[in-house]
Formats: C-alpha cells, structure tokens, sequence
C-alpha cells in the first residue's frame, strides 16, 4: 500500500512539473505530445547560375540555344529532301528502309533541336529565381487581372524573348518551318486520281452481259424468278486479273438483280424502258457511305443497308424510305439480247457511291437530262 502511494505521489509530481526545455509538455494521463505549430523554413537562397555571373558564358550560352534552333530548321529541310529524293519503290525493300531512315533521322532532328533549344535557353538564360503563386478560387479583380498582365511582362523581360532577337527570330523561324514535312508527307497521301472522276466509270457498257457473282456465268432473264435477288457482276470481269484492277473494278460495278411483279413495279417516266419485264438492277453501293446493300426482303421488296439502316424501296427506283442515306442507289439500265441473256444498255447514269456535291458535273452526257430528274425528285 505504501509503495502504490508512493508512486502515485511521483506521478501526480510528473505530470505537474514543466519541461526542462520550456517548449515541449507532456500529458502523463492522456499521453499526447503538445508542440509549437510547424514553422515555414521559406524558400533556399538564390544560386546564381555560372551564365548570370560570367557575360562570356551568358553569350556562349545563347549562341548553342542559336545552333540547336538552326539544326532544328535543318532537320525540317532535310526531311523534305530525304522524302523526295529518296522516293519509295513498289518491291523494293531497300528503298523503304532507306526512305524510313532518312526521313526519321530528320524529323527528329527537327524535334529535337526545337525541344533541346527550347530547354537549354530556359535552364541557363532566363530568370532563376523562385517564386510562390498564390491560387485564387474564384476571378480575381480588375485590380489583380491588371497585376496578371504585369506579371507577364515581366516574364517577358526576365525570359529575354522580346531582347534576345537571334534566340526568337530563330525559334520562330523553326516552329514554321517544323510543319513543312508533315504537310509534305500527308499531302502525298492524296489519291493519285481524282476521286471524283474515280468513281464516275465502270465497266458496264452498252451490251455488257450481267453475270453471277462471282462465277462470272451470264444470267437469262427466265433464270430471275420473281422474289429472288442476284449478286451481279460485269462478264469481262472475269477476264481482269487481280493485278490490273479486279477488285477496284468489282467494287464500283457490284449490282443487285431483283424480279418484281409487274403491278407491283412503278416506273417514273423516261425510265420505263430500263427495266425487263419486271427485273430491275440497281447498284449495290450505298448512297451513304458506301457500305454494300445486300440485305433484301423479299415481302415488301425493300434492300437494307446493315451499317447504317438505310433502307431503299425497289419498287419505285430504290428511293430512300428510311436511314441516313439521301439519295436513291443508282439505277442500271438493262435488257436482253438476242440469246434471251441480261444485258446492261450503259454504264450508270450518275456516279455510284457516296453523295458528293460534284456528282452532277460527271454524269455521262446522254444522261444528263434523266439524272437531274432523278435528283430533282431525291
């Protein structure tokens, strides 16, 4: 009992007392340290760079920042020159590992002399010290967007950009130049054709007979019965090698064959005689984007574009009924020959594919009058 009373006698003596140092105090009942707030130690003394104490330095300096923004210029010039000058040729392995070195190694010059440059003028040539900004939550006042502005010019007098004349003229002169390969290169992206004029032909001509896809065995009109659909590709098709432009050819010249009841088929005038006996054939690239309308319900006689939905009525020249689509899938005028086979009496009387604001101005001339008709009713 003595010994308890004893220590709680020193306890009550601890918890009393001060500290020897005067700044820390300990709580013995709760055990929590009670200290002074965390003081701020403020920013380290400034260092001056080599290039703010010796003008020799500061001049070396802006000369290198000087070179690296010229061999950034250089790099965007050769780039061009190693592009046409080593031009690439089809199976010729070497000339697009040569083409691909070249070209890489000056573009990255050309980055890397602005980057580098770039770098190098704020590490040794523009003002050092540090500073502490301040966030504000909301807009500041007229009186604080007044100091932004002074602010930045003071930026631009500490960054020398508007004193330093070579090092600006120079970064300028290389961010212009820097694009000139990109637009170079990606204008050498164009097709070679007109796109327009590309798309404006195909291989069906006056006498073409219409055959299967993709056997190539012409079609009798008595083998279309009606509700059924044919996949129809030009004869001579299958007389073009893949080497000379098979499937380009395919792709603009792809129809649809599709025999409707003669009651059922409504003809605009001026076309009556570009169907036989109710067997129609329109193209099978959609007006939209190009997608290929092969989807065709036999009961309502609609072809489906599964990309995008639009739908067209066969019955009344393919017009749009649905979807995105603005224009009826072109029509090709057919008949029989001699021999009872389908036979096409012209190309397309408008360009295939996509809506394009010149199509008009490329449509076969006998065609003219029966294509503005069509987009006039479209």
């Amino acid at each position: 009992m003595a010994n308890d009373n004893e220590r709680n006698s020193m306890s009550a003596e601890d918890q009393s007392a001060p500290s020897e140092q005067g700044v820390v105090a300990y709580d013995r009942g709760a055990a929590i340290e009670q200290s002074d707030t965390f003081q701020n130690p403020g920013l380290p003394p400034h260092r001056p760079r080599q290039t703010d104490l010796y003008p020799e330095k500061e001049r070396r300096a802006e000369r290198q920042v000087v070179g690296w923004f010229l061999a950034s210029m250089l790099g965007s010039v050769l780039a061009i020159v190693a592009y046409i000058a080593l031009p690439i040729e089809p199976g010729n392995m070497t000339s697009v590992r040569l083409n691909n070195l070249f070209l890489g190694l000056a573009i990255a010059l050309a980055l890397l002399g602005v980057g580098i440059g770039g770098m190098h003028w704020a590490r040794q040539l523009m003002s050092s010290h540090e500073v502490v900004e301040e966030r504000h939550l909301s807009r500041g006042s007229e009186k604080s967007r007044a100091r932004a502005v002074e602010i930045f010019q003071l930026g631009d007098e500490e960054s020398g950009f508007s004193r330093r004349t070579l090092i600006r003229n120079t970064l300028i002169g290389a961010v212009a130049i820097l694009p000139l390969p990109a637009i170079v290169l990606f204008r050498d992206l164009a097709p070679a054709q007109d796109a327009v004029e590309a798309i404006s032909r195909t291989m069906w001509t006056e006498g073409e007979r219409l055959a299967l896809d993709p056997t190539g065995t012409p079609i009798r009109a008595d083998d279309v019965t009606v509700g059924s659909a044919f996949h129809v590709i030009p004869e001579s098709l299958k007389d073009l090698g893949h080497d000379e432009g098979y499937l380009d050819q395919k792709a603009l010249a792809s129809v649809l064959l599709v025999r409707l009841p003669l009651d059922r088929l409504k003809e605009a005038p001026g076309r009556e005689g570009w169907s036989y006996d109710g067997i129609v054939a329109y193209s099978k690239i959609c007006t939209h984007v190009g997608c290929p309308v092969a989807l065709y319900e036999q009961q309502t006689h609609h072809l489906l574009c599964p990309c995008h939905q639009s739908t067209f009525d066969v019955t009344e020249h393919a017009k749009v009924i649905f979807g995105p689509a603005k224009r009826p899938l072109p029509q090709l005028p057919i008949t029989v020959d001699a021999e009872g086979y389908l036979v096409a009496q012209s190309d397309f009387t408008e360009p295939i594919g996509p809506s394009y604001w010149e199509r008009l101005q490329h449509v076969q001339p006998e065609h003219v009058q029966a294509a503005a008709e069509t987009e006039t009713r479209a």
